[in-house]
């Protein structure tokens, strides 16, 4: 005899089943009602499996006990109109269409009309998702077809701040990266300023346009910073972006805020902190060598993970049948030294010293 009740044992049981089948064949041998004083319970729960069981342990599982017929069910109009405004909006919950779409249906009733139709959203993209998704659609960009411009502040580099303030190291960074192959050019100063911006997207249309580029077909993305729009209450565009439209092409800015538009420079700012700015700099014109050779190494060298482990190079070999060798070559300059040679064309100096 068991000592354990009945519906305690089926309640620790891994398989309830497999239980069942034991009291079943118990019962053809010993009979309905030893049977059930045996297993502690009833002779008709006895009787109920044995008048269930057809030789399979399916037949000895627990039926379910919701409802066979639903007595409020909607009628077919009703459900097609759930159906058209789940639609409509395929990311809006049971609540939400009930609110807004203003529908004359329970929650409940109207999940349910959802889960009939298959129109259940079972998963939301991770962010790891979204990035691929976005870097799928970027990957078949024309070259140069958007380049993305921000600015770096050097001074919360501990390694790099102390070199700066002992040997005068510029203190700020101009960045612009093609999106489709990550190609990647370098300016950098000791302030921001609308001057140097304008300035540094110059250089490179310049270097774009001596290289075969339509400027016509290529978008300027900025941030809101005051060396890309100038004063926010200015009533009309800044010189920033007179200097962009001039050339034929477009300046866009993103959302106030809205930081992660500009992931394909905010990710090189990254990388440099961990792969440049730990270097050690015996002058600014050993610091301005070895930004030339860094950015070199990431154009034409180093494998990006986020570009299919490809370097900017080869994308550009990609995108273009016969590009030139020096495409992507377009040195770093201290944005002072490119001003000052701006003012004074036949002075003959290259690296000049910013001025105090």
């Amino acid at each position: 005899m068991c000592p354990i009740g009945y519906y305690i044992t089926m309640r620790e049981s891994k398989d309830i089943r497999l239980r069942r089948h034991r009291m079943v064949i118990d019962a053809s041998k010993d009979g309905i009602k030893p049977t059930a004083r045996a297993y502690h319970t009833t002779p008709r729960t006895v009787r109920k499996w044995v008048e269930r069981y057809d030789g399979t342990l399916a037949s000895l599982a627990d039926r379910s006990r919701a409802p066979r017929r639903r007595p409020h069910k909607l009628s077919p109009e009703a459900e097609a109109q759930i159906v058209r405004a789940r639609k409509r909006m395929p990311g809006w919950g049971a609540q939400r269409l009930r609110r807004i779409m203003q529908l004359p249906y329970s929650p409940k009733a109207i999940g349910r009309v959802i889960r009939d139709h298959g129109l259940v959203r079972r998963w939301r993209r991770k962010k790891h998702e979204v990035k691929r998704c976005l870097r799928e659609i970027k990957r078949h960009w024309a070259l140069w077809q958007q380049i993305v411009l921000d600015t770096k502040h050097l001074n919360d580099l501990p390694e790099y701040w102390l070199q700066a303030t002992t040997l005068g190291l510029p203190r700020y960074q101009y960045t612009a990266r093609d999106v489709t192959t990550g190609s990647l050019f370098l300016g950098f100063s000791d302030e921001l300023s609308l001057t140097y911006a304008q300035l540094f997207a110059e250089r490179i249309a310049a270097h774009l346009v001596g290289h075969g580029a339509d400027l016509s077909k290529v978008t300027w993305q900025t941030d809101n910073g005051s060396e890309f729009i100038g004063s926010w209450q200015a009533a009309t565009d800044s010189a920033f972006t007179r200097t962009i439209e001039a050339a034929g092409s477009t300046h866009r800015t993103i959302p106030p805020g809205q930081h992660r538009f500009q992931a394909d420079v905010e990710t090189v700012h990254s990388l440099m902190e961990l792969e440049f700015y730990l270097e050690r700099f015996k002058n600014r014109q050993d610091f301005i060598t070895k930004a030339r050779t860094y950015q070199n190494f990431f154009n034409y060298l180093r494998p990006n993970s986020g570009k299919e482990f490809k370097c900017p190079w080869e994308l550009v070999q990609e995108k273009i049948s016969t590009p030139k060798p020096s495409t992507l070559h377009l040195p770093p300059v201290f944005l002072e030294d490119l001003h000052f040679k701006k003012l004074h064309p036949l002075s003959g100096v290259y690296d000049v010293r910013s001025q105090p």
